[in-house]
């Protein structure tokens, strides 16, 4: 065994963990999805072939992959392919509008795009950057087809592989969005062998850093099978894990929330038992609905808490957080975390709230991709912040209280008001506009605005159903505000700046959590 992970550590650091499992299990399967199975030789075939028609259109070291494509085991072969051809790999969230892919492409100066025809936005995206397009699955005007391209290139291992990285879009608090790029490629984790029958499953959206973390990275390193669902479907994720006899997986609160009110007689005649290890994070989960999963599923939960940007070591297995209900872990070193009043101080009482900042990673700091502005204004003194607010106890363990209202977390999506308000301005009514997150039983929180409008305009029912319908045509429907409601006047700041947590403040009222 020692020998075993010494040769996958050698792997893992110029990329090549899937060519080691590979040679290890050549035959056996390495992806279920619902286009069939892919065995972990095809899967490392096709990643060595990308590679190769990476560089036969120019792309070096450190350039940019853009792949915009559902939970299917390409996802997995363009990954792995970014990998060992040391090239920068961007996932493109596919619910966003045609103009935010478009700037996505380009932002990340995207030298090729990858992408499922079912997803247009990618297709019509203006890219000059981009020398390749590939088209996965149906055929799409000016991509070379996927499969038919690929047949004809060599798929033994690439004899000079160089370790690349990823570099995941996360937006901000103001303007666009904004890649969390590390030079060194450092956060990459050391894969150990799993257990011989772990099985993982990917119920989430691969392109997202979670389940790409927890379930694509981890069961490739591994060298465990995973299984790709689509789309969400609650009684699907149960037939899946009973057919497929899945061991791990990763979830956030409103997946249990789903799983938690599927009727008992629709749960029953699924076998679950081979579940040893569910993991989640991504969104504050309400006390009473891990509680109710442990209750069903036995004490197998566990627990992070961090960002795209990082994090400190928080995690938390299921007794540990029986006995201390809503925490999101403990203190995992004396300097780990600092906690900030609305002054600058630092909070050093014990039970006393703060914005939480994470201190840095000697190992594998963050920046905004070519915002140098943006990535100053994220550190302080060594450490950066999610933008929660948080206490910890007398025994050093960390609750979440609430937000300092730049986030909205719906689901566990990370939405920023700034790109709604961006939007919501523009209608010819608006004269200002303050997006916020509101509670919602379901989503732990909703997207609401409230507007202003221009002399000469008056509030009605009519006029909000139109500024909604205006903002449904210009952003991801999934930032798309649920609610309006009109205002004589916002607060702002004397600098200009609006006070979002004043506008919020009132639909939280009475609340022990602000998140």
């Amino acid at each position: 065994m020692p020998d075993l992970i010494e040769r996958l550590h050698q792997a893992a650091a110029v990329g090549m963990t899937g060519s080691f499992w590979a040679q290890e299990k050549p035959d056996a399967v390495a992806i279920h999805d619902p286009h069939g199975t892919r065995s972990f030789f095809e899967v490392n075939a096709n990643a060595n072939r990308i590679t190769r028609l990476l560089r036969a259109h120019g792309l070096k070291p450190g350039d940019s992959v853009a792949l915009m494509c559902g939970n299917r085991a390409e996802f997995v072969e363009v990954l792995n392919a970014t990998l060992r051809g040391g090239y920068r790999f961007t996932p493109v969230n596919w619910h966003l509008t045609a103009d935010e892919v478009e700037y996505i492409i380009n932002d990340c100066e995207a030298k090729a795009l990858i992408a499922e025809p079912r997803y247009p936005a990618a297709l019509s995206a203006q890219a000059p950057g981009v020398r390749l397009k590939v088209a996965i699955g149906e055929a799409a005007e000016g991509f070379l087809p996927y499969a038919e391209t690929l047949a004809g290139l060599d798929g033994s291992d690439i004899e000079d592989p160089t370790l690349g990285g990823g570099m995941l879009y996360t937006s901000g608090t103001t303007g666009r969005p904004k890649g969390v790029y590390r030079r060194n490629n450092a956060l990459l984790v050391l894969p150990t062998p799993g257990e011989p029958d772990d099985v993982s499953l990917c119920a989430g959206p691969a392109y997202h850093a979670a389940p790409l973390a927890f379930d694509v990275r981890s069961s490739m390193n591994q060298g465990n099978p995973l299984v790709f669902l689509d789309r969400w479907n609650s009684e699907g994720v149960l037939a899946a894990v009973d057919r497929h006899r899945v061991t791990r997986a990763h979830l956030v609160p409103i997946m249990f929330q789903r799983l938690l009110a599927l009727p008992d007689e629709v749960k029953a005649p699924y076998d679950i038992s081979s579940l040893r290890y569910v993991i989640h994070g991504a969104a504050p989960c309400p006390p009473e609905v891990k509680k109710a999963m442990i209750d069903w599923i036995g004490p197998i939960i566990h627990e992070y808490y961090a960002g795209s940007e990082g994090g400190a070591g928080f995690l938390i297995d299921s007794h540990e957080w029986l006995a201390k209900p809503g925490t999101v872990g403990r203190l995992p070193a004396p300097d780990a975390v600092k906690l900030i009043d609305e002054e600058g101080g630092e909070v050093t009482e014990r039970n006393k709230s703060g914005t939480i900042y994470f201190k840095v990673s000697p190992v594998a700091p963050f920046e905004y991709f070519n915002d140098p502005k943006k990535t100053a204004s994220a550190h302080r003194d060594g450490y950066f912040t999610l933008g929660d607010v948080g206490y910890l106890d007398d025994d050093d363990y960390l609750f979440l209280t609430g937000r300092t209202a730049e986030c909205i977390i719906s689901g566990g999506v990370n939405i920023y008001p700034q790109e709604i308000d961006n939007e919501i301005i523009k209608h010819p009514a608006v004269e200002d506009s303050c997006a916020i997150g509101v509670p919602d039983e379901d989503w732990g929180e909703a997207v609401k605005v409230v507007v202003t409008l221009h002399p000469g305009q008056e509030p009605s029912d009519s006029l909000g159903a139109d500024i909604l319908a205006f903002a449904r045509g210009r952003l991801a429907g999934f930032k798309v505000p649920k609610t309006i409601e009109f205002a004589p006047e916002l607060p702002r700041s004397p600098a200009g700046k609006i006070q979002r947590g004043k506008v919020r403040a009132p639909y939280w009222a009475g609340r022990a959590r602000q998140i």
